[in-house]
């Protein structure tokens, strides 16, 4: 590697600040043929992409996906016409397609999806590009042990979002020098300007501060741009901010750094001026060559994962299924390299800490910033290096339900473990208490969303997931409960268990988790009267097996009663009573939290919140009195 800078020869420079242009002409061209778009943000950073994609970066054009390459992730999303015309220019995209920017049968979307190869995650909630860069860059130094970096190119705007100072912290504290951060501070916001305007110094402290290598350059100067992303590959130990002062609408007369320009297309009248001047300062149209990346990045699989052993668990012995999900995900740990753990603090509570404890090289400490947390799962998921795994408090995966969202629209292979659901966590009180995590995770498309009853099938959970693509939620709860299933119990997604049966059953009774145990105590109770009931464990809330339960209901009169340690809506009884909604003369009843609950001990608030044995025992009786 050189240890003194070596300067590009001036023709090579005068290639960057052309591409640079030809990168707002396309922008210009593309968001006017569209009727809609942001120009202005795609030409403040045209330097940057210019001299990102065709000087720093190290890439196969033909192979945008191709796991050596250097990883981009365009943060500020809306700016996605500058990253689609940066692709152009390498040759990837043809360019008559630029002009189909935004329509329905295009993939160039307003903002990046992977729906592109060269796009690793989804952006444009803004705030969010930075954590999964840190992911991605965390799994490129520790874990692939490879040489490629990752640059994450963030907008001012966004920078008063709380989860870019998470990933600035998380960045430095893991010291991951193969990561560079360049800010776009062109001033102006959406509706006003950011809030620190161009005060670079400011900037600048407080990268320093958060203990990044930090460079505040011209980002409309080539040359400047180009010192500081060599000096970035030099720094060792630290992940470097490259701070750019830019104009939003840079080039363009009228509208370079001016107000109410944001998320405009160029007047169609003025089009061809803005386009001729632009074109007046370019002195060729010759793209420097792209330098291919090390191809240092090993191979793996993370396909067909098995556990080593069948779970090891006695009918009977009692145990919560948030310690059930630290035993199996160290199990799993074993079958296969590729799954790694995250967890928030929380990992002598969620039994993540049973994971490092085996594999502490895999495991990855985000402390208390859950937004973070999800976004470094989904970076360190990108391009298929790694099965994340991360937990924390269900309750707490809420503040992070739009880089979940996020997440989903990334198409992303992350799998989340919520402990500590439901009022039965107890004297903590409710604002640990998760009751809301089901009906949350029920929106997100595809979510695979497991409620598993005891430790075998917390188990069984825990494999699936990582043999599931997509997003796999795992609520676990905080009290012991009774082995329920025998080792060589067989459990699929979207296959529900009937745990009691008999001919004489008159209601069916669902539950999961906790509740399951307090139906099968209610069966006890009743059978002792001469009623008979039939109890299921659904195992997966989403998809939920319709058939089964449509099946049962119809044997036991029509009569189902769902009872859920969560909130009404949104939860287990929603779930049964969407899915057997078209069913004539089948009747659900819900029994679920009601309410802000308080501390006290978990037998009193089940009781408490009508969710026991006992008022599942009343509910029964009540059906039948109707």
């Amino acid at each position: 590697m050189a240890t003194t800078y070596p300067k590009p020869e001036e023709k090579s420079l005068q290639a960057l600040r052309d591409v640079a242009n030809r990168l707002r002409i396309h922008s210009i061209r593309a968001t006017c043929a569209s009727n809609s778009g942001h120009p202005s943000s795609c030409c403040s950073a045209a330097e940057i992409m210019s001299v990102l994609f065709f000087h720093a970066m190290r890439y196969k054009p033909n192979e945008p996906g191709h796991p050596s390459n250097d990883r981009f992730v365009l943060s500020k999303g809306h700016a996605a016409p500058v990253l689609y015309a940066a692709w152009a220019e390498a040759g990837y995209i043809k360019e008559p397609e630029l002009l189909k920017l935004r329509k329905i049968d295009c993939d160039l979307e307003g903002h990046p999806t992977p729906r592109l190869p060269f796009v690793d995650v989804a952006t444009g909630s803004l705030g969010q590009g930075l954590g999964a860069a840190c992911g991605m860059a965390y799994t490129g130094k520790y874990f692939d042990k490879a040489s490629y970096r990752v640059y994450c190119l963030l907008g001012d705007g966004e920078s008063s979002e709380g989860s870019v100072w998470e990933g600035l912290a998380f960045g430095s504290h893991y010291q991951l020098d193969n990561l560079v951060a360049i800010f776009d501070i062109n001033r102006l916001g959406q509706s006003e300007a950011a809030p620190l305007r161009h005060d670079m110094d400011t900037y600048r402290k407080r990268c320093e501060a958060f203990g990044w290598n930090t460079y505040v350059v011209d980002g409309h100067n080539v040359e400047e741009l180009c010192r500081a992303l060599w000096q970035a590959t030099q720094q060792k130990g630290k992940p470097t901010a490259i701070v750019a002062k830019t104009f939003k609408g840079r080039g363009i007369s009228g509208v370079e750094d001016a107000d109410n320009w944001h998320g405009k297309p160029m007047p169609k009248d003025k089009v061809d001026s803005i386009i001729n001047s632009l074109q007046s300062q370019i002195q060729n149209n010759k793209v420097s060559p792209i330098q291919p990346p090390a191809g240092d990045v090993p191979q793996i699989s993370t396909a067909d994962i098995k556990m080593p052993s069948p779970p090891a668990y006695k009918t009977g012995e009692k145990v919560a299924s948030r310690k059930a999900y630290g035993l199996a995900l160290a199990k799993l740990g074993n079958a296969s390299t590729q799954v790694v753990a995250l967890d928030g603090d929380t990992k002598n509570s969620t039994f993540a800490e049973l994971f490092k404890q085996a594999h502490p090289e895999r495991y990855i400490e985000c402390y208390i910033a859950e937004q973070n947390m999800v976004s470094v799962a989904l970076g360190c998921a990108a391009r298929n290096r790694t099965i994340p795994f991360a937990s924390t408090f269900a309750a707490f995966f809420t503040r992070a339900f739009d880089h979940i969202r996020m997440a989903a629209i990334s198409h992303a292979n992350i799998k989340l473990c919520g402990s500590h659901c439901g009022v039965s966590i107890g004297e903590d009180g409710p604002s640990q208490m998760a009751l809301e995590d089901i009906a949350m995770f029920r929106t997100i498309p595809g979510c695979t969303v497991f409620y598993p009853s005891d430790a075998v099938s917390t188990e069984h959970a825990v494999c699936l997931a990582a043999n599931t693509k997509g997003i796999c939620f795992i609520r676990t709860s905080r009290p012991e409960t009774q082995i329920l299933y025998s080792q060589d119990e067989k459990f699929g997604i979207g296959h529900a268990k009937v745990v009691r049966k008999s001919d004489a059953d008159k209601v069916t009774v669902i539950g999961a988790g906790v509740t399951l145990h307090e139906a099968l105590a209610a069966a006890d109770e009743l059978a002792k009267q001469g009623i008979h009931i039939r109890v299921i464990d659904p195992f997966t809330i989403k998809p939920l097996d319709a058939a089964t339960i449509i099946s049962n209901a119809r044997t036991t009169g029509g009569r189902i009663i769902t009872v859920e340690d969560h909130y009404k809506e949104g939860g287990l009884g929603e779930a049964v009573a969407a899915a057997v909604s078209e069913e004539p003369g089948v009747l659900v009843q819900s029994l679920a939290v009601s309410g802000i609950p308080r501390s006290g001990k978990p037998a009193e608030l089940l009781d408490m919140f009508g969710i026991s044995a006992k008022h599942i025992v009343a509910a029964v009786k009540t059906t039948f009195a109707n």
